[in-house]
Order: C-alpha cells, then structure tokens, then sequence
C-alpha cells in the first residue's frame, strides 16, 4: 500500500496554509532594499552603504531557549518571536552596528497555522520595533524530533557599521561611568531555572496589581534596544555597550571592558522588578545566583566617559535609563556591592 508525507507526520497543506496566512505579517516589515519576496529560495537584500566608511557586516544568531515551554503551556505565542528578534538585534547592536534584516528557523513536531501563524506575527513586530526586514526563513515539521505541537524558535540578524565607528570597548578607562536601561523584566534568560522553581505555581493567578497573570509577566517580550541606543551613538561618543542576556551582569558586563579595568556596581541602586522577588523567594535562590542568571532589571549597559554622562540620561530619559556603577582599574571582572 502505498505510503504518504502526512501518514508520517508531515502535514504539507497546514504548511501551505502557514505560508499563506504570515504574508502580509511578513511584508509588513519590508521595505525598499528588499528585492526577494517570501517563497523564494533564498532573501535578497539591497545594501544602501551611502555615508558609511569601509563598511563592515555584523552578525548574531540567537534562540528563546526554554521560555518557548512556558509559551506553549500556556497557549500564548505571539511574545517569543519578538523575543527571538531582541536577542539578535540587541546583540549587533553592542558592536554600534545598524541592524538591516532577519531570517527566522521554527522547528515543531505538529504544525498548527493557529499556533505558527502568531509566533510569525511576533517575528514581524519585533522587526518592526527594530526597523529591520524579515527577508526569509524556515519553518520545519519534525515529528518524532519534536513531541505534538511542541516547537523551537532561533534566528539570524545582519546589520552594518563604518569599521572606524565599531564600538570595542578599548577606550573604556577608570573615568567611565556605566549607565543601565532597564528590562521588561525576565527577558529571554534563565527559564529552564524559572520553570523548576515555579513548577508549583499557578501562572495564571494575578501578579500583584499588575492586571496580567504570572506567566503572562513572564512572557513579556525582550526589550529592544536598537532605536535609543542607535540615538545616543549619534550624538554622544559611547565607549561600550553590553546586552545583558545569560550569565545576567556578572558574565556581560566584563566582556565590554579592556584588560586591566572592572566594573563596579552598587546593588542597591538596581531597580529590580517584582517578578524577580518572586522568583527568588520561591526557589530560595541566593543573590549570587540571581545575579549570574538574570538581568535583575537592567537590559542594556553603556559605558560613557562621565562628562557625556548628563547628555546620556537626557537622551535616554523616555527608556528610564540611570546610572549603576562605574568603571576602576582592576581585575575581578564585575564586583557588585
């Protein structure tokens, strides 16, 4: 008897059916230098490189990691892809580059337009709020890789800077102030840790006076940081940049500075959002800890010679940006009191 795809798990017409129903969300993202169109083989991308010198291509790639667990146990799925742009855009931009497009990879055991169709959407908006393209990407049904209609979600950024404006870190001194923009709160880090200590909680009760429910706390998106960070490289010089993702302060701060300086940051100063209390009161999880695996607040740090530090905040001030720390000769790394 002869065999089909969809017997073996492959559902082809729900992939056609994905296909059709993301378009719009897709083009919404395009602009002029795109010259591909989805359902190609591969995403054409006209460079505008006018009033950049030696121009120099910036990549990042970067998934959700286990907070697509939580997604798909509570049935909302039009967070994650903004936060599977976040994590590649906000990456680039560390380097001063300008992010110029995206390609997607959504790996699932059952696809479900109902399902795939909203994490595309939230693809596209993160795209948006980073004034990139969505030129292209892959959508996969993998059963037996994937179980039912759980699935995976990594992406690719490109952007662009001048090579004498990449943004290294090398003139960071003990003169360098650290300014920190804070979170939406967990981000995209440390689920896997979130998911065992609050496994006896219910995620749909109210947090606080929030009017959302646990995980829907949780499930807010990565914060993009490409717009104001790319306004304040136009008008002061910035000397450093972290994106502060896995390892939290601890392991990404110290990768922005030159050999010979550590960072110095005073805890209490840190705005840490509830859910982190939440967290680490559930699990009795030390400060340390904490620390090494979340953001505790702090998304994004700039380090900046102190007498740009006023022009920073000002140009900062809608992101709620202050200052956490400063930089001293040293080699610890981070010490944060």
């Amino acid at each position: 008897m002869s065999q089909t795809y969809k017997e073996a798990g492959v559902d082809k017409e729900a992939g056609y059916e994905h296909v059709e129903r993301i378009k719009e969300s897709v083009k919404s993202t395009q602009n002029a230098n795109v010259l591909s169109h989805l359902g190609g083989f591969s995403g054409l991308f006209e460079l505008d490189l006018d009033g950049i010198e030696k121009p120099v291509l910036v990549s990042g790639t970067d998934g959700v990691g286990t907070k697509v667990k939580l997604a798909y146990e509570l049935d909302i799925h039009n967070t994650v892809g903004i936060d599977c742009v976040a994590m590649c855009v906000n990456d680039i931009i560390c380097q001063g580059a300008k992010p110029l497009y995206f390609l997607d990879y959504l790996a699932t055991g059952h696809l479900v337009p109902d399902k795939t169709v909203q994490i595309v959407e939230g693809i596209s908006q993160g795209c948006i709020q980073s004034g990139v393209a969505l030129i292209g990407g892959e959508t996969a049904e993998m059963p037996g890789v994937y179980q039912g209609d759980d699935y995976d979600l990594a992406g690719f950024a490109v952007g662009v800077v001048g090579k004498k404006k990449i943004i290294t870190g090398k003139d960071i001194n003990d003169y360098t102030v650290l300014i920190g923009i804070p979170s939406t709160g967990v981000h995209s880090n440390g689920f896997s840790l979130i998911r065992h200590v609050l496994r006896n909680t219910d995620l749909k009760a109210e947090f606080g006076s929030t009017g959302k429910s646990v995980g829907e706390v949780l499930l807010t998106p990565t914060k993009i940081y490409v717009e104001s960070v790319l306004k304040l490289i136009d008008h002061i010089e910035v000397l450093g940049l972290a994106h502060i993702t896995g390892g939290g302060l601890i392991e990404n701060v110290p990768r922005m500075l030159p050999e010979g300086y550590q960072a110095n940051i005073d805890f209490d100063a840190l705005k840490v959002p509830a859910i982190f209390k939440l967290i680490q009161e559930t699990g009795s999880i030390s400060k340390g800890e904490m620390l090494n695996t979340f953001n505790m607040g702090v998304g994004m740090v700039i380090a900046v010679d102190k007498e740009n530090v006023t022009k920073a905040l000002e140009i900062l001030a809608a992101e709620g940006a202050y200052e956490i720390g400063i930089v001293e000769k040293g080699n610890q790394g981070i010490i944060i009191k």
